[in-house]
């Protein structure tokens, strides 16, 4: 690629970087827009941007940028939590490190580059990249020990720069720990596995198993039931069939006719309803009995529980230890934050997690294969030789004037690549889905981790592998020999991973900065379908997209860092506005529902010591290549050194991030004894995990009768016009006539009439019916009859 087409791909991604945040500038003052630049701050601070027309709302600005470079790190953490603060720490790290390695080597390794071979320089703006990369450093050049030198101190620099944030992460995760609201989740332990027996129930067993072995920390349970979306309609309509059968007034009156209406979408005709004979039904009369084994719902329940302790440490010990002799049963986990639950999986039998595990594992293996086909022809867009060898049809237009091919070499390939890209997130987020995780920052910790997989493989080592392809290279031939392959094509292809940054990096960012499918949604939900905006939908910070994506970046940083530092300056701009991008987006479009507690960190901290080893003998194998020995020498030193800093991290820092420390929890549950906050606090246990939040009490103080009554039997439905006297209105012809207090309460209130647009004249009374005997069910199943 030749640098007029690397300033054509620039040029035109810096164009679109100043149109968008200009139409942002723009559009996130109008009130229109008010719930899709401003979704967290209204959700959760109830704030309103105001209304009035003037003309500072039209005119472009950068005040945002000076109030989100304004919060400190302590409202950010208030404002979104600890992932939140990873993820800006991730980015601050980044500028730090690669600003050090812009200025060692575009000033220092990029002379040594241009110069590297007497040869007749063109015009820079028609020299080709490879000009600018060690490929046309000599062998034996003296020069050599310069990359050497200050490939040591990146890597120097990054540990040191790494492990402060590790431990400052981990510094803030205690912090964390002891905020001021008590979790649930740290009283709490997830029991998967529970052996079934058809003597008792799984709760009479959970019950019984941890009033056994852990009779001075437990407190008490609440079992879980199957909750798949066909498993709660079976559930219910099964439940409420049984509960009819015990009323008599649930008979519908013969004399109500069937009512039949048309299709609002296909124009056909229905009944309403269908009557049943009476003599059908079985008169039973009296109260429900509690016993009756239509109600009973044991078959309903799953093997799994959540059991509540006395004390964060008892939920500690149950958690970690291992409770039987059999792994697969009596299985405890620490359960997630109450907002953090994903109940859809927790329900599912534990011996089935580990073949989910596998099938995902081999459908992501296979999706990232598939992925290859459309990987290596992007790739062949940027190599014009091979492209015409390749794709004949095109020579024609190859043959066009200077600036199409430009734009083809330059900007075409990294746009593809980039829509391709686009399935990868949604795609690895059901993989995660199907293996079973308890949480939804599990879920979306291990779409992330499956993301990054699939960039590191697909844009990093799949670009280069169809790159040797593409030139008759036999890549995989030799095993030992791979550094050495690597260190003769990454150079090469250092020309698409720089327009890579630029579409993927920073349009990506203006993208994300506009939000246009919020934007889109919103315009067509307002004023195209005319709906009330949805004050309740507000997104979530999509950890799984932008973490790997950052991290990418981060690896093409250090892979070109001394090998094609022309990267760096463009990396910088991503990064630093990345830094004010996203502290924006946190602070003010995304809402925290759930936080893991910094656990992205480790991700982060295991991808960058990957990508320094990389570098290492990515640049071992080029100091092979150039019959540099010294230099090839004092790498290897290098590597063990990173290797060894990696597991001093892993030992010092990463236990905090995988169980809390005993000596905290102790000390806090002394705390909270002390003050007497524990018994609020087991007393909020009881309602913190509620599997079925829709299911409230239904208040049937607004469900009123209409109609008049006829021989004292039940409520059938009125005249034509659908009223009656008073004393029919009060309910006093009806035979289950209400009596004593509320009797009186509801002849003191006026009656309000209930009517339905398609249904006049329904039999209210038999839907009065129907809700008490639903709220009766609802409220069984959260005692969990246990």
């Amino acid at each position: 690629m030749k640098i007029s087409a690397l300033l054509t791909s620039a040029g035109i991604n810096i164009g679109l970087c100043v149109l968008f945040l200009s139409l942002y500038s723009v559009l996130r003052k109008q009130p229109a827009n008010v719930r899709v630049y401003f979704g967290r701050r209204i959700s959760e601070e109830h704030s309103r941007l105001r209304e009035a027309f003037i003309l500072e709302r039209f005119v472009p600005s950068t005040g945002w940028i000076v109030k989100a470079l304004r919060y400190t790190e302590e409202e950010v953490l208030a404002a979104a939590g600890l992932d939140a603060v990873a993820f800006n720490r991730m980015l601050v790290f980044s500028i730090r490190i690669f600003s050090l390695a812009a200025l060692l080597c575009v000033f220092g390794i990029l002379p040594l580059h241009y110069y590297g071979q007497n040869i007749q320089h063109l015009r820079i703006p028609y020299e080709d990249l490879d000009i600018f990369t060690i490929g046309n450093v000599e062998k034996r050049s003296r020069w050599l020990w310069v990359h050497c030198l200050v490939l040591y101190i990146i890597s120097g620099v990054a540990c040191i720069l790494l492990y402060l944030e590790f431990r400052h992460i981990a510094r803030l995760r205690l912090l964390h720990l002891k905020r001021a609201t008590p979790n649930p989740g740290q009283f709490t332990v997830l029991v998967r596995g529970i052996p079934k027996t058809k003597k008792e129930s799984c709760s009479s067993a959970v019950d019984d198993f941890f009033t056994k072995y852990h009779a001075s920390s437990y407190l008490f349970h609440q079992i879980v039931y199957k909750t798949g979306k066909v498993q709660k309609i079976m559930t219910g309509a099964k439940k409420a069939c049984r509960k009819l059968k015990n009323f008599t007034d649930t008979t519908v009156d013969q004399s109500c006719k069937a009512i039949t209406y048309r299709c609002c979408l296909c124009g056909a005709s229905s009944n309403s309803f269908q009557l049943l004979p009476t003599d059908e039904v079985v008169p039973s009369r009296g109260k429900v009995d509690l016993d009756d084994s239509s109600l009973n719902i044991d078959n309903e329940e799953c093997a799994a529980a959540f059991v509540f302790f006395k004390t964060r440490y008892g939920a500690l010990v149950a958690s970690d230890v291992l409770q039987t002799s059999n792994p697969t049963k009596w299985v405890t986990d620490l359960a997630p934050e109450p907002n953090d639950v994903y109940w859809s999986n927790i329900w599912l039998p534990y011996k089935q997690l580990w073949i989910r595990r596998i099938a995902t594992l081999l459908g992501s293996i296979v999706f990232m294969l598939l992925f290859l086909a459309p990987v290596t022809f992007i790739n062949g867009l940027s190599q014009l030789d091979q492209l015409q060898k390749r794709l004949p049809f095109l020579n024609g237009i190859l043959k066009q004037p200077h600036h199409l091919v430009q734009l083809i070499t330059g900007y075409l390939p990294s746009v593809i690549l980039q829509i391709f890209l686009y399935t990868v997130a949604p795609i690895m987020m059901l993989f995660s889905t199907l293996e079973g995780p308890i949480s939804h920052s599990e879920r979306k910790r291990s779409a992330c981790c499956k993301v990054l997989y699939f960039l590191i493989w697909n844009v990093f080592f799949v670009n280069v592998v169809s790159g040797t392809v593409l030139k008759q290279l036999d890549f995989f031939s030799s095993p030992k020999d791979i550094p050495v392959q690597l260190a003769k094509v990454i150079p090469g292809q250092a020309s698409f991973f720089i327009t890579y940054v630029l579409t993927s990096g920073w349009a990506s960012l203006s993208s994300e900065l506009m939000q246009l499918f919020g934007l889109i949604y919103n315009f067509i939900r307002k004023y195209v379908l005319r709906m009330k905006e949805d004050t309740e939908f507000v997104p979530s910070f999509p950890y799984h997209t932008e973490v790997p994506k950052v991290l990418l970046f981060g690896l093409l940083g250090f892979t070109c860092s001394v090998l094609a530092p022309l990267i760096l300056p463009f990396l910088l701009v991503y990064f630093f506005l990345g830094y004010v991008v996203y502290r924006n987006q946190l602070l003010n479009v995304y809402r925290t529902r759930y936080d893991t507690g910094g656990l992205y960190w480790p991700i982060i901290h295991n991808t960058v010591i990957f990508s320094l080893v990389l570098t290492q003998i990515i640049c071992l194998g080029v100091f092979g290549l150039k019959v540099s020995p010294v230099a090839a020498g004092f790498t290897i030193p290098l590597i063990i050194f990173t290797l060894l800093f990696n597991q001093y991290c892993r030992t010092r820092l990463l236990p905090l991030f995988s169980t809390f420390p005993a000596q905290n929890l102790i000390d806090m549950d002394r705390e909270d004894e002390l003050s007497g906050r524990m018994e609020h606090i087991h007393h909020g246990l009881h309602t913190a995990y509620c599997q079925f939040p829709e299911s409230e009490d239904i208040q049937l103080e607004e469900i009123r009768t209409v109609g008049n009554d006829e021989d004292g039997g039940g409520c059938s439905s009125g005249g034509s016009n659908g009223k009656g006297s008073p004393d029919e209105l009060n309910g006093k012809g009806c035979s289950d006539e209400p009596s004593g207090k509320e009797t009186l309460q509801e002849q003191q209130q006026p009656r309000r009439d209930l009517s339905h647009p398609t249904l006049k004249g329904l039999p209210v009374s038999r839907l009065q019916t129907a809700v008490r005997c639903v709220t009766f069910l609802i409220r069984l199943q959260k005692r969990g009859l246990s």
